[in-house]
């Protein structure tokens, strides 16, 4: 990498976070684990179809109500409501990858401001990397509700990008996601895709600047 970024803009849904245990709430009510993975990638489609439309949504308010559609005729082994409630309470119990606090700290130990982006609410982000020890590393959580507009919608990019006071191509933003890091591209910044699971990436969105298989990867990358 030629030059180090000022600033590194993380996504914080299973970029940050380890999601899999979403599926457990999921048994717990008695609907099958497989749910939890079509529920968020239709909450996610969902969110970005509004978007599209000009309409921003909060994240647990679709996702709140699609879970009601998805549990709706499950077996469950409590009322509807209370179903939705236990699902969507896990978001408050999820750990950070194993990868997470020892990429984070070296990152911030190579003098990189770090902040969040997430299309879910700060708190929720507050929450996580409190519970790891490594809140203090972030200069800031942003949420694309304070933006009003969800990634991968360049506007969203732009005001965490204005929160910050940082020019585009001084920023990267961090993700797993293939269409975050298109959006993030198409709105001048650089980026880095986290590969765990050693997937393919799809030709038809902007390839990242940076692969890696871990976050102390990527400061290896950058140092």
């Amino acid at each position: 990498m030629n030059q180090r970024p000022t600033l590194v803009v993380f996504d914080v849904n299973e970029t940050l976070s380890d999601m899999s245990p979403l599926a457990g709430r999921f048994e717990a009510v008695g609907a099958p684990t497989h749910l939890a993975q079509i529920w968020f990638a239709e909450l996610l489609r969902d969110g970005f179809a509004l978007t599209v439309s000009g309409v921003a949504e909060p994240f647990a308010t679709l996702g709140a109500e699609l879970l009601r559609l998805k549990l709706d005729g499950q077996d469950l082994d409590r009322p509807l409501d209370e179903a939705v409630e236990h699902v969507m309470a896990g978001f408050a119990d999820l750990s950070v990858h194993p990868d997470v606090t020892e990429g984070l700290t070296a990152l911030a130990d190579l003098g990189i401001r770090l902040v969040t982006l997430s299309n879910g609410s700060a708190q929720v982000a507050e929450t996580l990397l409190e519970r790891a020890g490594v809140r203090q590393l972030f200069e800031r959580l942003l949420s694309v509700e304070a933006a009003g507009i969800w990634k991968p919608a360049s506007g969203s990019y732009d005001f965490a990008l204005a929160e910050c006071g940082v020019d585009a191509a001084d920023a990267m933003l961090v993700a797993v996601h293939p269409w975050d890091i298109d959006g993030a591209a198409r709105a001048g910044m650089r980026t880095a895709w986290i590969d765990r699971a050693g997937g393919r990436y799809p030709s038809y969105f902007t390839a990242p600047d940076v692969s890696v298989a871990s976050l102390p990867d990527l400061a290896r990358e950058i140092a």
